[in-house]
């Protein structure tokens, strides 16, 4: 039996920088500064040459360990 994986807005596992872009509401001049800066974990990223890939479950929990818990 197979982990249920975690799928991105557009039902996919990896998405790009505009669908990352959409999917975090930032423009995607922030998404490749914080890719140069490694604000955003490697483990995240996927890498196919020059062009970049974001493993959706990693963004979430990422993003998830970056709440603001009031």
């Amino acid at each position: 039996m197979q982990p249920e994986e975690i799928k991105g807005p557009s039902g996919k596992r990896l998405v790009d920088i505009d669908e990352l872009s959409g999917y975090l509401s930032l423009p995607k001049s922030t998404i490749y500064t914080w890719v140069c800066t490694r604000k955003i974990p490697s483990s995240c990223i996927v890498k196919f040459g020059r062009a970049l890939r974001f493993e959706v479950a990693e963004i979430d929990r990422w993003v998830n360990a970056h709440k603001v818990i009031g």
